[in-house]
């Protein structure tokens, strides 16, 4: 066994301890905290219904496929891998659609092949934004995300452009 088993465990007990040493009705504190943890669920509910159906529809429809086809040329500029913008388009937008399109590019093309290197660091060092803005601005109801968006795919579209040279210096 390892020490690190016990950590979690540990922190749980620790917690436990200091609120029952400062007299806190532990078993009431805990219900409210769950109640207001389904009340954010609730709130973050419709914004993930409604990306869920999107992304259904995104893939479904042929657009991702479409898509990915007229950007090829730009991203032939930005040095990214055509395999991998179906990837690119999905990561911001969804992590179990993007999950998916990973898999496929994994399964196609190998985990060592250089598309498959890409495709893994792009998995590994971008966001999905979309989720985050609507799980976070949802549980919080900011309507207007000003210049959170924007900043939000400008560090994505990097984090893209970086990934496909940091494998073509590092791992080719």
């Amino acid at each position: 066994m390892n020490a690190s088993n016990f950590a979690l465990p540990a922190v749980v007990l620790i917690i436990l301890l200091a609120g029952w040493m400062r007299r806190v009705p532990l078993f009431d504190t805990f219900l409210e905290g769950a109640k207001e943890g389904l009340s954010a669920g609730i709130a973050v509910l419709p914004p993930l219904v409604a990306l869920m159906v999107g992304v259904g529809v995104l893939r479904a429809s042929g657009a991702l496929d479409m898509l990915s086809f007229a950007l090829t040329p730009v991203a032939a500029l930005l040095g990214i891998p055509r395999e991998v913008l179906p990837l690119t388009l999905m990561r911001p937008i969804t992590g179990s659609g993007a999950l998916a399109v990973f898999t496929d590019i994994i399964r196609i093309h190998g985990p060592d092949s250089p598309v498959g290197r890409v495709a893994s660091v792009i998995q590994g060092s971008t966001e999905t934004t979309f989720y985050t803005i609507a799980v976070y601005y949802g549980a919080t109801r900011v309507r207007r995300t000003r210049q959170n968006l924007p900043a939000c795919l400008t560090a994505d579209l990097v984090g893209f452009v970086m990934s496909a040279a940091a494998v073509r210096l590092l791992l080719s």
